[in-house]
């Protein structure tokens, strides 16, 4: 059982450390980074999967503790230098992982009770976890190979019956351990395939116990698994709506819901949070947009007199929810190219914030352009709301919330 249930959160956590690098280095990419921008709902399915995967890994990461609890405390507590590494290595494991699943719930929510920056400690402790995983791993390959592979025998309990050495009895074992421990006659001995993994097992049928012998009250393992099944499918159902549509109409515990919301979108930073208001936003707003000595300047008007085009892209958000919109604007190449910008040109975006880690942010020339890049007017039909980014907000396929930058100040050419 500590085998399925490791595979499975072994699985998770290798999904959560790619889709997070994914999404770490769109945010912060090294100067020779280029991304993909199709399909433009890439980064929406992938920080889906990711809070999705890290959501599933607490039913899980809770039942692999509970099968090998028992061994978490043998004596003596450090037997060989191997067996110090496994048990140091799953230390670190378990520790950074409940902090990991932990805060990133806890971010999903927006609710930073901790005093350390999220985005800090959440991408150095995801290399610690996968680090302690790989030695966890190495140290306990022999025994994990053991049961990954082999055919295993089951009494009539459900029990895997194993010798002396640890490993799975023979028939002619099975017959004569039962025969010796219950002095009970043995029942047949049927072959029975695994649920779970699909293997063949051999399934000893015992004789009852006797009406005098006590018995010790124990879970299932039937009853386990099915515990383990259904939490990890409720808790993925119940908050996966707020990445994936389908799913809305039972999204009960994520922290936001499709189509609420001004013009029909969930908000994230608010403009009382970004310390935006109507003052700078009023007649006397103008978007810069420069490259070195030449600079042009838009009013909101200028901007509605040139060519609009729609397009539908969604926002997709760190923390995980995301929408579909429909955006109406300006396409942002044919700003630069009234400044004379050449393709292979990277683009910095300032916003009117008082204040924020994303209050100026760069663009690939990739993103920059393709033709769905817009400096957005229009929402879903409508003028953009102040929480929206009005008068002006960037929009582009392919890229987090936090880089399609609200309330436009200064487009500059890099």
């Amino acid at each position: 059982m500590a085998v399925v249930l490791g595979r499975l959160l072994g699985i998770a956590f290798l999904v959560c450390f790619g889709t997070g690098l994914y999404s770490h280095f769109l945010q912060n990419p090294l100067p020779w980074m280029v991304f993909p921008t199709r399909p433009q709902s890439l980064y929406q399915l992938s920080q889906g999967i990711h809070i999705t995967a890290g959501i599933a890994c607490f039913p899980l990461i809770l039942g692999k503790l509970y099968v090998v609890f028992p061994d978490l405390f043998q004596t003596p507590p450090i037997k060989n230098f191997g067996n110090f590494l496994e048990r140091a290595s799953i230390t670190i494991f378990i520790s950074a992982s409940l902090v990991q699943i932990t805060t990133g719930l806890l971010n999903t929510y927006q609710w930073y009770v901790f005093p350390f920056s999220f985005r800090q400690v959440h991408f150095a402790l995801s290399f610690v976890i996968i680090g302690s995983l790989a030695i966890h791993i190495a140290t306990k390959l022999p025994l994990i190979s053991r049961y990954w592979t082999r055919s295993r025998s089951f009494d009539a309990e459900g029990n895997l019956l194993l010798d002396d050495a640890d490993q799975p009895l023979t028939k002619a074992d099975v017959a004569t351990e039962l025969a010796e421990t219950t002095r009970e006659p043995v029942g047949a001995i049927s072959r029975r395939v695994d649920g779970l993994t699909g293997r063949v097992f051999d399934w000893i049928d015992s004789a009852p116990p006797r009406v005098d012998t006590p018995t010790q009250a124990r879970v299932s393992r039937r009853g386990f698994v099915a515990t383990i099944a259904v939490a990890t499918a409720a808790v993925v159902a119940l908050t996966a709506g707020q990445s994936f549509r389908v799913l809305d109409a039972i999204n009960v515990f994520a922290p936001r819901k499709n189509f609420v919301g001004p013009n029909g979108l969930p908000v994230n930073r608010t403009a009382r949070a970004a310390q935006v208001t109507d003052a700078d936003t009023g007649a006397d707003w103008a978007l810069s947009v420069s490259r070195g000595a030449t600079v042009k300047i838009y009013t909101r008007a200028d901007l509605e007199a040139m060519t609009q085009h729609q397009v539908d892209l969604p926002i997709a958000c760190v923390e995980g929810w995301s929408q579909m919109a429909s955006w109406r604007g300006v396409r942002l190449r044919d700003l630069l190219d009234a400044v004379g910008a050449h393709p292979d040109e990277d683009l910095r975006l300032t916003s009117l914030e008082k204040k924020g880690g994303f209050r100026v942010t760069e663009m690939g020339h990739e993103f920059v352009q393709d033709d769905l890049t817009l400096v957005a007017l229009e929402l879903n039909g409508g003028a953009l709301d102040l929480d929206h980014g009005f008068p002006a907000r960037m929009i582009a396929p392919g890229r987090p919330g936090v880089l399609q930058t609200k309330w436009l100040s200064k487009l500059e050419v890099i």
